[in-house]
């Protein structure tokens, strides 16, 4: 059975994001969300998707809405309930040898998700920057540490940032 992981950037003031886009603009974190995510299933909640825009490439893309006659184009699939979307995302990961299915956003995905959690792959991007979305902090009665990076900060990056990956505790 693939793991499942969620992906996720967030401020030090917690903000993930800032009326449905990114409060920041981090080339080097997209292209370190992209090699995370290559390959595996992801799921994200519908208002997620809208604000990618696009399915995401090379990538089984798993939506998850409530809401009827939602159109997605061919090759997205959609589903009703969480555990539905996890299921779908262990069965194509199991097709196509993915050992990962990925928990990309939003907000209530992201506590939905969170106590059936195995790892999470947290960008903490150091500012504060203005939003109306947030991702609470970590219970460290569950979660540890295993590894943390410096992210270098390119020129088109706002912030600096640093990439930690989290274990959930047995």
């Amino acid at each position: 059975m693939a793991r499942l992981v969620i992906v996720v950037a967030a401020a030090e003031n917690g903000v993930i994001g800032r009326l449905g886009r990114l409060p920041w603009r981090l080339p080097t974190d997209l292209r370190q969300f992209r090699r995370l995510t290559l390959g595996k299933p992801v799921i994200m909640g519908r208002k997620t998707y809208d604000s990618i825009g696009k399915p995401l490439d090379g990538r089984e893309n798993i939506v998850l809405t409530r809401a009827s006659g939602f159109h997605l184009p061919r090759g997205v699939h959609s589903t009703a309930t969480r555990a539905d979307a996890i299921a779908l995302g262990q069965k194509l990961a199991a097709a196509s040898g993915a050992d990962e299915v990925a928990i990309i956003g939003g907000a209530d995905i992201f506590r939905a998700a969170l106590p059936m959690a195995d790892r999470i792959y947290f960008t903490l991007v150091h500012g504060a920057p203005k939003g109306d979305v947030t991702f609470g902090p970590l219970d460290p009665s569950r979660w540890v540490q295993i590894d943390r990076k410096a992210m270098p900060k390119s020129e088109n990056d706002d912030f600096t940032a640093d990439f930690i990956v989290f274990e959930r505790k047995n």
